[in-house]
């Protein structure tokens, strides 16, 4: 059944249109995403449809319109939902206008005036017609149900005064109302912000069931991809709606967009036609027809209008890394005896790519703050090395003057930065690149929109070319195109990042370990990404190793493409289980040429990597004694422990015995 009808939906500030001509319809069953660059309009789109606002074309001035279909009862999300400091949680979530909840608030009114006025026949017959209408609405059930979604979003006080909570849990409690609350259509902007991933599980799982319509923002691609039907993406200021969820919407995107440069080059061909026939001479142009010109006029307006495909571009170099980068060695943080992080040891990798979980209050935030110096730990010792260049994403933007122009606050760090590939790149280029244009450089920080402020502090620490990356909820602001350019990058970064995140797609597409942390403060490691680790938590895959356990093979992989570990060759399978027989056969196939010769360009580079990895191996060795000393006598874990000392020593030798060969074909 047809709900909504959007006629022309626009919306402008000043100069800047962020969308325009915007028609689509909303039916039951329609599970819209919408997708977008922070600063498109995505919530703005919500907050004009939740209130049935058509706003007005800044060029035209003409209304949009948003028309529903008789009654069409919405339930809206925003990012920010307001609440009253004084209301109960339960309280907070009858609130509304829906016919539903005006019902429950009468029936509460009235249940009161009972109670105050028991002999007030009036009142006895208010109740008695209430209550039938209660009946006829299956609203009984309610209550219970809101005590169920509030307990399954990790709400347990219901009599909790709403000022009390903390900002994630007054988004969760705001969501449970519009889930309780009955809706033709509900629009949720960013639900799944502040959530744990368990929880946004459990969400998808609601929504997908859900009967009614729903239209959202989520910059979860599993959640977008499981729960949504239909895609709706603002480009350029249009709306482009795809029947197709987040992995159809790629393919159909590519498709749009080949059209579109297609029909541009078709444009040009038939511009330049016309611009030769305009411009003959002064004989031939008495004889044009008035329509004719017309029709070049047009065409030439046409053809300087191509629509540019706006595309993040990051790149940046990273300061050189040293052998030493962050060493952890029995931290713990507690707060009034209660253990948030408890006897965590680890030796972080030069490349080493870090996934943390764990459920909201676990302490995530707390052990980031603690590696990025921000938090001295309330026991054990951290060590950086001294080339060590941390750059910090954390949850909120630092902006110290929200009046500080957008490219002021870029150079403060700097005029200039040097890209991977060597080019200097001006702080006015990169807010380019960042999707920043010119005139949007000279606006005040504070009056930019909060997806566009997130992608702006991330630029700020890309400026000054950190070598360690730590990010603390990522995807929580940062839209999905950003997200995407941004895992292409750590892809190839120089340096070590650690990520803290719920978000299951980019911890599968970045991580090559996750550790989780547990109730009791511990952190348990698991390889691979978090699909990995989901399923080694399920007990579909064989369980993780002793608690803190480095992942020897690890340290060898260089960033992998497509988020994944490089897939190796057989010969290099074969030296991997065998390393002794690698070196060997190094030296083997060296000696079987025919007379002395030079070390070639790739044993340079092959020796000059062996440095690294000897040194990394090293740390491991460190590492892994470390953990034997803490092992007490805890036979089990030390007999696991020692046969991974055995196997990391053995590998070392190995690269040694390789590096040494090569050392001396270098100096013959």
């Amino acid at each position: 059944m047809l709900l909504l009808t959007i006629e022309g939906l626009a919306h402008s500030y000043g100069v800047r249109t962020l969308f325009k001509d915007v028609n689509f319809n909303i039916s039951t069953g329609d599970k819209i995403g919408v997708i977008g660059v922070n600063g498109t309009g995505k919530s703005t789109l919500l907050r004009h449809i939740a209130t049935l606002d058509g706003g007005r074309d800044g060029d035209t001035g003409v209304p949009g319109k948003i028309t529903p279909n008789g009654r069409c009862v919405i339930e809206y999300l925003p990012q920010y939902p307001p609440y009253d400091p004084q209301a109960t949680v339960m309280e907070q979530i009858f609130r509304g206008n829906s016919p539903m909840m005006v019902l429950l608030r009468r029936y509460k009114k009235v249940l009161q005036e009972t109670a105050d006025h028991p002999e007030d026949k009036g009142v006895q017959r208010r109740l008695l017609e209430v209550q039938q209408e209660m009946d006829r609405n299956f609203a009984w059930q309610l209550e219970s149900e809101a005590r169920a979604v509030l307990t399954r979003l990790g709400i347990t006080d219901m009599d909790q005064p709403v000022g009390e909570l903390s900002v994630g849990q007054r988004k969760r409690v705001a969501l449970a109302g519009v889930l309780v609350r009955p809706s033709d259509l509900l629009i949720l902007d960013e639900p799944t912000n502040h959530m744990d991933s368990a929880t946004v599980a459990w969400l998808e799982g609601e929504l997908a069931k859900r009967k009614g319509a729903l239209l959202m923002v989520t910059h979860d691609r599993y959640f977008f991809d499981r729960v949504v039907n239909r895609t709706l993406e603002l480009d350029n200021g249009r709306a482009y709606l795809y029947k197709a969820n987040y992995t159809g919407f790629l393919e159909k995107r590519a498709e749009r967009r080949q059209q579109e440069s297609a029909a541009y080059r078709k444009l040009q061909n038939i511009y330049r036609r016309e611009l030769a026939w305009i411009q003959r001479g002064a004989e031939a142009r008495r004889t044009k027809k008035k329509d004719r010109v017309e029709r070049f006029q047009d065409i030439e307006a046409a053809a300087k209008e191509k629509v540019v495909n706006r595309e993040l571009e990051i790149s940046s170099a990273a300061s050189r890394l040293g052998r030493t980068v962050i060493e952890l060695d029995r931290v713990s943080a507690q707060y009034d005896g209660h253990y948030y992080i408890r006897d965590f040891s680890y030796i972080l990798l030069r490349n080493d790519r870090v996934g943390i979980v764990g459920p909201n209050g676990a302490g995530k935030t707390t052990l980031m703050d603690m590696i990025a110096g921000r938090r001295e730990p309330d026991g054990g010792t951290i060590k950086r090395g001294q080339t060590v260049k941390i750059g910090y994403f954390s949850q909120t933007s630092e902006f110290p003057d929200p009046k500080e122009k957008v490219l002021e606050y870029i150079r403060d760090a700097g005029d200039y930065v040097l890209t991977a590939d060597g080019e200097r790149i001006s702080a006015a280029m990169m807010l380019e690149r960042f999707l920043f244009p010119p005139e949007l450089q000279w606006v005040p920080v504070g009056s930019i929109s909060g997806g566009e402020q997130r992608r702006l502090f991330l630029l700020r620490i890309l400026m000054e070319a950190p070598n360690v990356l730590l990010l603390d909820e990522p995807t929580n602001d940062l839209d999905i195109p950003t997200l995407s350019v941004l895992e292409e990058y750590l892809d190839s970064f120089p340096g070590a990042v650690i990520a803290v995140s719920h978000d299951r797609y980019f911890l599968d597409r970045f991580a090559r370990k996750i550790f989780a942390v547990g109730a009791d403060g511990r952190l348990t490691q698991y390889p691979g990404g978090y699909s990995d680790y989901e399923a080694a938590v399920r007990g579909t895959e064989p369980e993780p190793d002793l608690h803190g356990q480095v992942l020897w093979q690890a340290a060898d992989e260089a960033p992998a493409r497509d988020g994944a570990s490089r897939r190796e060759t057989p010969r290099e399978t074969a030296r991997e289980e065998n390393p002794d027989e690698a070196a060997r056969s190094g030296g083997t196939e060296a000696a079987a040429a025919e007379g002395p010769r030079k070390i070639t360009f790739s044993e340079k580079v092959e020796r000059d990597n062996l440095e690294e990895k000897i040194a990394e191996q090293d740390a491991i060795l460190k590492m892994l004694n470390l953990q034997i000393e803490q092992a007490g006598g805890d036979f089990e874990k030390l007999a696991g422990l020692t046969k991974q000392l055995e196997e990391a020593q053995r590998k070392e030798d190995a690269m040694m015995e390789r590096w040494a060969y090569l050392s001396e074909l270098a100096e013959s």
